[in-house]
């Protein structure tokens, strides 16, 4: 544990997400759950925190492809 000068300095222990950092992800994490089998056209108007919801519970999305197929 340490009190150092890297906890003292501000912001610059971890640097700031880019607008363009960000919208890469974003794109990134749609991608793959189109992968995992949902419509591209309901991942395209989800929302990005629904989109990272989602992303981290696979087996959540296998259970809507499979509602969704019958």
């Amino acid at each position: 544990m340490g009190t150092g000068r890297t906890l003292r300095k501000e912001s610059h222990v971890r640097p700031c997400k880019t607008p363009a950092g960000k919208a890469r992800k974003s794109k990134a994490q749609r991608a793959r759950l189109v992968k995992m089998g949902m419509d591209a056209e309901k991942v395209a108007k989800m929302d990005a925190d629904d989109v990272r919801i989602l992303v981290q519970r696979p087996a959540v999305v296998k259970k809507l492809v499979a509602k969704a197929a019958k």
